[in-house]
């Protein structure tokens, strides 16, 4: 005694072509999304190590800035100067823009 499952469907050639091409493209287009994920993940990394040592720099450069100045600053400079026999003299000052 034959047990009937229900009706069969009959591909044909090209449709069994066209069927694999389609599966063949979903799995690629889901392969090709975890990858260009995966890419932008690791940029996303990149960017933000960037960002902390830009970050970092920009403090260093800020503090050596504020050195400058306090090291360009009148009561040093005439404290230099004095120390080497120096006077200061407002009129010998030449400002350069």
């Amino acid at each position: 005694m034959k047990k009937t499952t229900g009706p069969t469907i009959k591909l044909y050639k090209g449709e069994k072509i066209m069927l694999s091409l389609v599966v063949i493209f979903f799995i690629a287009s889901l392969v090709v999304t975890v990858y260009s994920n995966a890419l932008l993940s690791s940029s996303n990394i990149e960017v933000e190590k960037l960002k902390s040592k830009i970050e970092t720099q920009e403090n260093v450069n800020s503090s050596l800035s504020m050195q400058v100045d306090e090291l360009a600053s009148l009561s040093n400079i005439q404290s230099v100067a004095e120390s080497y026999g120096l006077s200061y003299n407002n009129d010998n000052i030449i400002v350069i823009k």
